[in-house]
């Protein structure tokens, strides 16, 4: 236990964060930190490539929220790893993480009965990206030390999001940092349309050759711009 909000683990490798924070989190608060992470997964599992010099971090908790909001938190897990990175990183819908046109992380939140993991990946130092679109917060090697400030950063401000309720989860906020907003996308089943908004609700505003529609993350596959 530290003097934080939450219990801290850090490891030197994991095959998932999600999975180790599940495994240990026993009622308080719980953030693991691990320097490598060899089987991380993205959203509806697909597989992480992780960074040289990366974050991988999941914080675990028992959400109070009505379970009908708990589709925000990804949004303000979102924001919180934005007010943690500094300035320049935005977010595309629903868990993105993106600086200018290049992704550099994301967010997956996974649920089992009234527990919570969200856990956070973020490039930070890669010289030479295999990923097509993919890119990392530093152009120079940040050292070690930075993977556990940075979460611990994040997972402070998270946790104080979460305190203030899902009425407040910062709509208008998400919205200014969303880099989706006002480009053609097209989603997975069958759709296309132009991002306009981010609901209450945090689903994605979009108005199509056949009107007004607002997408939820678990309604669609995949969302990409056109």
């Amino acid at each position: 236990m530290t003097d934080t909000p939450y219990a801290l683990h850090l490891l030197e490798e994991t095959a998932s964060t999600q999975d180790e924070a599940r495994r240990r989190f026993a009622g308080f608060p719980l953030l693991v930190v691990a320097a490598r992470q060899t089987a991380g997964r993205g959203r509806r599992g697909r597989a992480w490539e992780t960074a040289p010099r990366a974050l991988a971090a999941t914080l675990a908790l028992r959400l109070a929220w009505p379970e009908a909001t708990w589709p925000r938190l990804t949004l303000v897990a979102g924001l919180a790893a934005c007010r943690a990175l500094g300035p320049g990183v935005g977010l595309e819908w629903p868990n993105d993480l993106v600086q200018g046109s290049r992704k550099i992380g994301g967010l997956l939140t996974e649920a089992a009965g009234d527990v919570v993991a969200v856990g956070l990946g973020v490039n930070l130092h890669w010289p030479a990206p295999t990923v097509v679109g993919a890119g990392a917060l530093y152009v120079r090697d940040p050292g070690a030390e930075a993977a556990e400030r940075l979460a611990q950063a994040w997972a402070r401000e998270l946790l104080r999001r979460v305190a203030a309720g899902p009425e407040a989860w910062g709509r208008e906020e998400y919205a200014g940092c969303c880099a989706t907003l006002g480009r053609e996308v097209i989603w997975e089943p069958g759709g296309r349309g132009r991002a306009a908004g981010v609901a209450a609700d945090g689903g994605l505003e979009v108005e199509t050759a056949s009107g007004h529609r607002v997408l939820h993350a678990g309604e669609v596959h995949t969302v990409r711009f056109v």
